[in-house]
């Protein structure tokens, strides 16, 4: 920008003095190469008033030249200048506003650019970011859901019964959704994507087991059941809350959208255990079957569970199939603790 700026200000002088220039240097030329008796001619010409009139409207309209020739490249100069910056504002004014796409301005000034391309980067960042707070929302709002609706059941038991037994029972389920709400929020508080090779040893019998009690009442109040078998004593790598939301979302969306008895089969492997899940019902339509897991793909409000359970199976070390479409079966696959 200094070099343009140098430029456009050498331009206008130069044209200037051009204009005083090239005239006085025509007439020295002239009066040079002219003969003696020419010569004589043009000082006698030039001396007296009428010489000096001559001289001064000539210097006059010079300088009247000069100013107005200067003005014209100062302009022509100036715009190469202003019309980058002005449009520059004006985009920088429409990314305040709130548009989300900054178009790079290429106006051949470095400066203009650099700064053009700096802003084009920070826009497409706070596209991101925004898109990002927006997907972490949804997905606090489903996680939080499930276990929500679980302690909704619980307490709507203990208000039903008069029976102390099964209010201390249900209580205490109550009790273990409320830390497990509790876990929830901290895990989404310290989410990253990044995977953790330090992934704790879990159960998978007793995180079955509490997927069972959980939504026992559920089943109960559909007339469905939920049928749980396969191999004992196994032990998975993943964190105990993510494991539990993975199968919780798969039953809940078998609860919602199938029929008949869910079906959960846990089995060896190779070097993975994999947690088979199913029912009786229609299962996935073709149509949506090779998008279940996107995201916003309409499925009656199960599209985003299903995501988030693949992205919690994926943080885990692990992965969430749709291993058959009709009738449903998802299987997650995880690794086995030693």
């Amino acid at each position: 920008m200094r070099r343009l700026l140098l430029r456009s200000t050498l331009a206008a002088v130069g044209a200037t003095l051009a204009i005083f220039a090239v005239p006085l240097f025509v007439v020295a030329v002239v009066v040079s190469t002219a003969p003696p008796e020419r010569r004589a001619d043009i000082v006698r010409v030039t001396t007296g008033l009428q010489g000096v009139m001559l001289l001064t409207g000539l210097i006059l309209v010079l300088m009247l030249l000069g100013l107005a020739v200067g003005w014209f490249v100062a302009q022509r100069r100036s715009r190469l200048l202003g019309d980058p910056l002005t449009e520059l504002a004006v985009r920088a004014e429409r990314l305040g506003a709130g548009e989300s796409r900054f178009m790079p301005l290429n106006s051949g000034i470095g400066e203009l650019d650099r700064i053009s391309d700096v802003l084009s980067r920070s826009a497409h960042q706070v596209t991101r970011n925004l898109a990002a707070e927006r997907d972490f929302a949804a997905d606090a709002s489903h996680q939080l859901r499930t276990p929500l609706t679980a302690l909704l059941m619980r307490l709507d038991e203990i208000a039903s019964t008069d029976d102390l037994a099964v209010v201390q029972e249900e209580a205490q389920v109550a009790i273990d959704q409320v830390e497990r709400l509790s876990k929830v929020v901290d895990d989404l508080m310290g989410r990253t994507r990044v995977s953790d090779p330090t992934r704790p040893s879990v159960s998978l019998d007793a995180v079955l087991a509490s997927l069972q009690r959980e939504w026992q009442p559920a089943f109960a109040a559909s007339k469905r059941s939920m049928r749980i078998h396969g191999e004992r004593g196994l032990r998975v790598r993943a964190t105990p809350v993510a494991l539990a939301q993975i199968l919780s979302t798969l039953v809940e969306n078998a609860l919602a959208h199938g029929r008949g008895t869910v079906d959960i089969a846990a089995r060896r492997a190779g070097p993975s255990v994999v947690v088979e899940l199913g029912d009786e019902g229609a299962g996935v339509a073709p149509a949506i079957a090779p998008h279940i897991f996107e995201r916003s793909v309409s499925s009656s409000g199960s599209g985003l569970g299903l995501t988030l359970a693949r992205d919690l199976a994926e943080d885990n070390g692990g992965r969430l199939e749709l291993v058959s479409t009709q009738p449903a079966v998802f299987a997650v696959f995880l690794s086995e603790a030693e």
